[in-house]
């Protein structure tokens, strides 16, 4: 039976015009996500997987194509209804962790969920459930910069996941990391994947995220050079 879809690109592209003629960091792109996918756009610096993830994440707007959510075309939606579906359906994890050094742990987890409209009480209950899955119980008081590299991305994850959107993109999660915690964290999120059927995209180079991936896609110069459909053991 075929898993509901929620992200698909059709012939996507977003090209740059520079001093030196016209970047095309994607060009034309067609791909989909299926609801529960661990799924690695996987290639090299410069590739273009960053630049599709933004476009996924409406972080950025593509040149030409098209982009579903959930069934739902993001062609001609206003910017506030785009800012509300990132809020409600995207969670998002960086290379650089992009958390809130005023806010302790808990109240950067609950951010989003602050800004849906979420009473206090409510939030902070959700916050420590996912500090709690995450391996930071006790760290919730805690500033970002009072935590190692390794525990400020896990607060990340927690902040992604905290409002259970239908969608996480993470752009390079381990890149700042060793690699004995780029495995835990690794690990964290596949547990996450598996128990709770939350769907993972990931750009990245790391050979051992696409170890674990449940299905890969390799981009190059923009465009998609081959999907490997099969589940990698």
């Amino acid at each position: 039976m075929q898993r509901e879809i929620v992200a698909k690109t059709i012939d996507v592209k977003r090209h740059y015009e520079t001093k030196g003629g016209c970047v095309k960091a994607v060009d034309g792109v067609t791909m989909q996500v299926e609801a529960g996918e661990f799924l690695a756009i996987a290639g090299p610096s410069g590739s273009g997987k960053s630049t599709l993830l933004n476009l996924l994440g409406m972080l950025d707007e593509p040149t030409d194509g098209r982009i579903r959510l959930e069934g739902r075309d993001i062609e001609g939606l206003s910017r506030t209804e785009r800012a509300r579906i990132r809020r409600d359906h995207i969670g998002f994890i960086f290379q650089a962790y992009n958390l809130i050094p005023v806010l302790t742990v808990a109240e950067n987890v609950e951010y989003v969920m602050m800004l849906q409209g979420q009473d206090t009480a409510s939030r902070r209950q959700r916050a420590l459930e996912v500090l709690a899955e995450v391996e930071l119980e006790g760290k919730e008081d805690r500033f970002p910069q009072e935590l190692s590299g390794g525990q400020q991305q896990r607060v990340a994850v927690a902040r992604a996941i905290a409002s259970r959107p239908a969608l996480i993109l993470a752009d390079e999660p381990t890149a700042n990391l060793d690699s004995k915690t780029a495995i835990a964290l690794i690990d964290m999120m596949e547990r996450i994947n598996r128990e709770q059927g939350t769907t993972f995209v990931f750009s990245t180079h790391d050979p051992r995220i696409m170890k674990r991936s449940s299905r890969m896609i390799r981009i190059c110069d923009g465009k998609l050079e081959e999907e490997a459909a099969e589940v990698l053991v």
